[in-house]
């Protein structure tokens, strides 16, 4: 008897599994059980395709067999789970020709697996918790969505930034106070040699993201308690600093340039330095701007500086050219 599912709570695009499994046919007939339950499938026969659709197709869940010629179900696991790319609340359940013994399901749930089925699959239990654990996955994903914190670094997310940024604007706004924010982006100390474009939150290598996590450790270092420290992009940072006037966001883009130049390079072959835009007002009650406004100069002036001249390191808002119209 088919399982009864009460899809109707969701909406289109239909949840998409991922099923790995070098046998081709083997692999659409997990298909022809999904399907029919509102599931959408995308294949892979090798362990590295499977771990390439992971990152880039961001599936809801992922059915992974063991026996995997190129890297078994069990190590692809294992590589999912240490990828920063790849969300922990993806349920991820594995297949097996043979039934598994005790000691083969605790190596593979100690490598990130939910479930560990033997073939001939139950199809009914399958699509059950299959829409459970889809049902937890995406609720924690909208969890997520509404956080003011990015997943990655641990910093603030362009969500909390503006909120921090509201919040601090309306204390200077008080005291009569200054406020800079400044926008940071790391490259390398080659002319044109950007380790990512502006805004760019998914596809990231691991490079630019092991970059990325040391940038955010070394600002989260050296702020004060007082700012406010975020993640504008893939490798766009931004500081909200309260109480600093124009020299000050200078010289705290200095302090992080020379930090960054030794000690987020690491085992790299090449020097590291940043990009810099920053806005800063001297009474922010009086200056007439917005505190989320102030931060997308910033960010502007950082996209501005890296257009037009690479091997410029700092640019202020205010020396942006204003277009002539006529």
């Amino acid at each position: 008897m088919a399982a009864n599912i009460d899809t109707g709570s969701y909406t289109s695009p239909p949840p998409l599994v991922l099923v790995a499994h070098d046998q081709e046919w083997l692999s659409r007939s997990i298909e022809s059980i999904l399907g029919p339950s509102g599931f959408a499938v995308v294949h892979a026969h090798t362990g590295r395709q499977a771990l390439e659709l992971a990152r880039k197709a961001r599936p809801d869940a992922l059915i992974i067999d063991e026996g995997m010629t190129d890297i078994g179900g069990i190590e692809v696991c294992r590589l999912l789970l240490a990828d920063s790319r790849f969300s922990a609340s993806t349920p991820v359940m594995m297949t097996s020709a043979a039934a598994p013994s005790r000691a083969d399901r605790l190596t593979a749930y100690k490598s990130g697996v939910w479930e560990y089925w033997s073939q001939p699959l139950d199809s009914d239990a399958l699509i059950l918790k299959l829409w459970n654990y889809v049902r937890s996955k995406r609720e924690l994903d909208r969890c997520h969505d509404d956080s003011l914190v990015d997943a990655t670094t641990g910093l603030y997310n362009v969500r909390g930034l503006a909120r921090r940024a509201q919040e601090l604007g309306a204390e200077a706004a008080r005291r009569h106070a200054p406020l800079s924010c400044i926008a940071i982006s790391p490259v390398d100390r080659e002319p044109s040699a950007e380790l990512s474009g502006a805004g760019e939150t998914a596809g990231e290598d691991e490079d630019a993201a092991a970059v990325a996590h040391q940038l955010a450790d070394l600002l989260r270092r050296i702020s004060r308690v007082s700012d406010a420290v975020g993640r504008l992009g893939q490798s766009e940072f931004a500081v909200i600093a309260p109480g600093t006037e124009a020299q000050g966001a200078i010289r705290l883009i200095e302090r992080i340039s020379e930090s960054i130049e030794t000690q987020v390079p690491g085992d790299r072959d090449r020097a590291m330095s940043v990009n810099a835009g920053y806005c800063a007002v001297p009474d922010f009650a009086e200056s007439g701007v917005d505190a989320v406004e102030l931060l997308l100069r910033a960010a502007t002036a950082l996209r501005h500086n890296r257009a037009k001249d690479p091997r410029q390191r700092i640019s202020a808002f205010s020396d942006i050219p204003v277009p002539d119209i006529h």
